[in-house]
């Protein structure tokens, strides 16, 4: 009988235990706001993420890949910890430089880490995160068009993304210097570049990154040139709903975890110096001074 006392007060213990758990895990989920919050009742993360937007999210053939992607898969991972959900699952939803921002703000996307420019002026309708990428914005040209700096432009047709940064600067430019640039700007970068390769656009202005990848990435990469003085310098930073402090810190600390332990160098690495998918095209994007730097500081300012 003292046996079977002794394992009677031994379950209980136990079940009381367990009791203290799940009402521990339930206060926990009741003080959960925001994403988070979104993201623990839903049972799901939705991902922003790009078609095209070469070698920071895109599609190669199977699955979505690429720098930005990997940092994204890295902050849900964070999420999984944090809401102790190891099952929670991830649905992506294909956003373009256009709608990117009403989707967010109209919780179609909880978070997005593709190539979306940190700028002041966004920060009115959306929250960025440390940035992980800093840029050049230039232009790709064809080499024999003659063009090697902005001013090689004037009067002809020039091509940009819709909805972006550089669609800003573009103009700026055409308005300041008086180049009467017909600009035409289009729903993503994939019908961009095409409009360059097809004649209709002598120059596909966008951030320097993103044309090298295409260059990189054409049947006839020689037939390419990516040229022009610096329009401007810009980051890229993952973005998600404005006031959701949490969150915020949640994915800061991903990203300064990577940038200081060598972990975002290496990444870097993979997409910018070596094969990347499908086609085991090589970019050639040596780390600049400046992405080293920030690499060392994270920090979630925006440029201009």
């Amino acid at each position: 009988m003292v046996r079977i006392a002794r394992g009677m007060r031994g379950m209980l213990v136990a079940l009381a235990a367990c009791g203290t758990v799940a009402l521990a895990g339930a206060a926990r989920a009741d003080e959960l706001t925001g994403t988070l919050r979104k993201i623990h009742d839903d049972g799901v993360v939705v991902l922003g993420v790009r078609e095209a937007s070469i070698p920071f999210s895109y599609f190669d053939g199977k699955r979505t890949v690429g720098y930005s992607q990997t940092i994204a898969l890295q902050i849900v991972d964070e999420i999984r910890k944090t809401l102790n959900m190891p099952q929670l699952r991830i649905h992506e939803v294909t956003v373009t430089s256009s709608n990117r921002t009403p989707m967010l703000m109209n919780n179609q996307i909880d978070l997005e880490c593709g190539s979306t420019t940190h700028t002041v002026e966004r920060e009115n309708v959306a929250a960025f995160s440390n940035s992980f990428f800093q840029y050049a914005v230039r232009m790709i040209a064809r080499r024999n068009s003659g063009i090697t700096d902005f001013a090689d432009l004037a009067g002809k047709p020039v091509v940009t993304t819709a909805g972006t940064s550089d669609e800003r600067l573009l103009r700026r430019l055409n308005t300041d210097k008086q180049l009467n640039m017909r600009i035409t700007s289009v729903r993503d970068h994939q019908e961009a570049f095409s409009a360059l390769k097809e004649g209709r656009a002598a120059a596909f202005v966008m951030d320097e990154p993103i044309v090298y990848g295409f260059k990189a990435t054409d049947p006839h990469p020689d037939d390419f040139i990516v040229t022009g003085t610096p329009l401007g310098y810009e980051v890229y930073a993952c973005m998600f709903r404005k006031g959701d402090e949490p969150f915020r810190d949640l994915v800061n600390r991903v990203i300064a975890r990577l940038q200081t332990s060598g972990d975002a160098e290496r990444l870097y690495r993979q997409w910018f110096t070596q094969p990347i998918p499908p086609l085991g095209i090589n970019l050639n994007f040596p780390l600049s001074d400046a992405n080293r730097a920030l690499f060392a500081h994270p920090n979630d300012r925006a440029l201009d």
